[in-house]
């Protein structure tokens, strides 16, 4: 085993080809060690004159590169990285970043022909690669991707990504594809003239040498000669131009509500790296690059959106010790819109569903969920009836015998849930694992109606199931190991991202989402202006206003379960401000999109929803005739959100930081750009939160008091994933 990440081999026309192989990956990334391969070797073409050129393809069969090692950065974007002597942490970070780019630009600029077979994917850093050489051959296949996907964690392409691809396609175009992430296939790539040629797998490699040996005297980059123009022209008196950039600045604005640095970032470096020549433009797109990085916000976008993800997708917190229990059959007790959606990736999965429901008429109509959606989506006819011939819909709890696991979705009533899960155990017997979807009800209490409490546990999806990314796992206190393996297993075969959770009321996605959409009704019987609380919510980053969202829920479902709370807790309950705007919704029939009237109006299509007019004076004394201002509104929406989270912590619902912004962001879209509360906690500093959040207290009520660990936290100046870190190495 060698440690090269870039083998070499010169062949009889002087060709250098260079293989990237990363020792120890599956799929190729920027490594420290491959950037000491490709300047070693940039140096060799340079300084041999045996090589007459080069050519850059990769030894993966999983495609070409996936651009920089995020894991590899933590300590670059979290401020450990060792600063050279006399050197300040922006100055250290610029060389940092621009190291990259300088290595590709020397690549360019090496005096002989540069070939890229792309043979396969190649994002990120892997298409810079690939941009920085003279003629780049791809292969002919439509699944392959090729793109620069860094804005969706926070950070932009920056070894010459934000430089080449304008100068290749124009300013307009390339911006489309930088600001939003997109990715083109080998076509779409040709056509832009991001790349030259498309050819066969077999022959990717050949064509590029082919070009290679043709043309000795082609090693020079489009932008490097005199004549060189920008597709569609650039300059702040170019009409064209200045139009691009109105736009994209009022678009952006738009789409991220000022909230993420990246895309700002990127339009800058554009704008101005466009205007300069090519060694000045890449050192202005590594200053960018460098800012970026300095900021928290990418640091804790890749934690979250990236590392604990990955890693809970590859079986963080699955038990040690037992053995992998793969789902072949499973029975879905409710065929509604929740079962029918964990019918349909089920079966997508390649698993046996049995679909049961009170009627088959009422299980066959959630067959028919599955088979219109994959109308809808196109698929193959063969695929789609293959999907379908794994879903079988009954009425009789027989047909349940021989599932190894069994997920339950009725009504979120207990009785009606006891009841069910003990039918099913008369059927498959109490060894089997039996999962709750339930969203509020405490696992260890519905557990009692199955007679080994060890197999049972919470399975949690998130509406529309077959969209929704995360599913969270809830531990009852009874719940074993076998249980939880079975559970994260078929989470990982149906392709979500789990968490995993202990048991309580609502958990901690429902309990803490709840909260958003409970401050929002707080504020609306204060009589504040629906609209601001709306408006408010999504200039936050949440994906729609607390009332929107309460609509598309269900009022009605909003209010069984705080009447089943009620009846609960007894004498523990404690109203919520905002509870009787609920009471008031039911009491009207209002129940939300569901029957086209709720918080908001739904008129007949192409017309769109609005606020019900009537909203304040039905369930407030009207308008407060001192409406709060944006901030005030966005600190409660936000920071009630923020303790309840903090509470689940010192409550031991949560066990990891990591848990708690994987579930807050792809749950219930607690804003992207923090990296998710406990992230967004730690970067405001603890001892800022507290102090917010007593301030909160005294205005509006007990529901803002911090807890206790929050306050020992923020006295000891720790953070919840410093905490983490130092409980992981004990």
């Amino acid at each position: 085993m060698t440690d090269t990440a870039i083998r070499t081999e010169l062949d009889a026309d002087g060709i250098l080809l260079l293989t990237i192989d990363v020792p120890g990956q599956s799929m190729n990334v920027i490594t420290p060690q491959v950037s000491a391969d490709l300047t070693a070797a940039i140096a060799r073409i340079k300084a041999e004159p045996e090589i007459k050129g080069a050519v850059l393809t990769s030894g993966k069969p999983s495609g070409f590169m996936a651009g920089a090692d995020l894991k590899g950065m933590g300590a670059l974007m979290g401020g450990g990285a060792k600063l050279p002597e006399g050197k300040s942490k922006m100055a250290a970070l610029f060389d940092a970043v621009y190291a990259l780019n300088k290595m590709l630009r020397d690549l360019e600029t090496c005096g002989k022909p540069v070939a890229a077979a792309i043979n396969g994917l190649a994002l990120g850093g892997g298409l810079e690669f690939t941009l920085a050489c003279h003629y780049r051959v791809c292969v002919d296949n439509p699944k392959v991707t090729l793109g620069l996907p860094e804005v969706m964690v926070g950070l932009f392409p920056g070894a010459g990504g934000t430089q080449r691809l304008p100068r290749l396609m124009g300013v307009q175009p390339a911006l489309m594809y930088l600001l939003q992430g997109k990715n083109m296939s080998p076509q779409e790539a040709l056509g832009f003239g991001v790349v030259h040629e498309l050819a066969a797998a077999d022959q990717v490699v050949e064509k590029a040498k082919a070009w290679v040996k043709a043309n000795p005297t082609k090693g020079v980059q489009p932008w490097d000669e005199k004549s060189f123009k920008f597709p569609g022209g650039v300059g702040m008196f170019n009409p064209g131009f200045a139009q691009t950039f109105m736009a994209g600045t009022a678009m952006t604005a738009k789409q991220t509500n000022h909230n993420m640095n990246a895309p700002v970032a990127i339009l800058s470096s554009v704008y101005e790296g466009s205007q300069l020549p090519m060694d000045t433009a890449l050192r202005v797109e590594s200053k960018y690059m460098a800012k970026l990085i300095a900021d928290p916000q990418a640091g804790n976008m890749i934690r979250s959106l990236f590392v604990s993800k990955q890693a809970a997708e590859k079986g963080a917190r699955r038990p040690q010790g037992v053995a992998p229990a793969p789902a072949q059959k499973i029975g879905m007790l409710g065929a509604g819109l929740m079962g029918a959606g964990v019918a349909m990736v089920s079966a997508q999965a390649g698993m046996t569903v049995v679909l049961l429901d009170r009627d088959l008429a009422a299980a066959e109509k959630g067959k028919q969920y599955t088979a219109d959606r994959l109308a809808k989506k196109r698929t193959d006819p063969a695929k789609a009836q293959a999907i379908l011939d794994r879903i079988h819909p009954t009425a009789d709890y027989a047909d349940l015998a021989g599932c190894d696991l069994i997920i339950e979705a009725v009504f979120e009533t207990r009785d009606i849930k006891a009841g069910v899960t003990k039918a099913t155990e008369a059927v498959v017997g109490a060894d089997t694992i039996f999962g709750s979807n339930t969203s509020t009800l405490p696992i260890t209490g519905l557990a009692e109606a199955w007679s080994k409490p060890e197999n049972f546990i919470g399975i949690h999806f998130f509406s529309p199931v077959e969209k929704m990314p995360l599913v969270e796992i809830i531990v009852g206190k009874q719940t074993g190991p076998t249980a939880i393996a079975k559970a994260l297993d078929y989470v990982a075969a149906i392709r979500k991202t789990p968490i995993v959770v202990n048991d309580s009321r609502g958990f901690y996605t429902s309990r803490c989402f709840g909260t958003y959409v409970q401050e929002g009704l707080a504020l609306l019987s204060e009589g504040t202006n629906p609209a601001l609380i709306e408006n408010v919510g999504r200039h936050m980053g949440m994906p729609v206003g607390p009332l929107a969202v309460n609509d598309e829920v269900g009022l009605d479902l909003s209010y069984k379960v705080g009447q089943q709370t009620k009846a609960d807790l007894g004498d523990k309950y404690v109203e919520q401000p905002g509870a009787k705007v609920i009471e008031t919704m039911h009491e009207l029939g209002r129940q939300g999109r569901k029957n086209a009237k709720g918080f908001y109006v739904y008129p007949d299509a192409p017309a769109k929803k609005y606020l019900w007019p009537e909203l304040v004076g039905t369930v407030s004394d009207g308008l407060a005739e001192t409406q709060p201002t944006p901030e005030a509104v966005r600190e409660r929406l936000l920071y009630r959100q923020m303790v309840e989270c903090a509470r689940c912590f010192e409550e031991g619902v949560l066990e990891t930081p990591q848990d708690g912004d994987l579930g807050a962001i792809f749950g219930w879209g607690f804003a992207p750009f923090t990296g998710g509360p406990f992230s967004h906690m730690d970067t405001i500093g603890l001892a800022n939160v507290v102090a917010i959040l007593d301030g909160l207290a005294q205005r509006h009520g007990d529901r803002f008091a911090p807890p206790q660990l929050l306050r020992d936290m923020a006295a000891k100046g720790e953070t919840f994933y410093g905490r983490a870190a130092l409980k992981q190495a004990a």
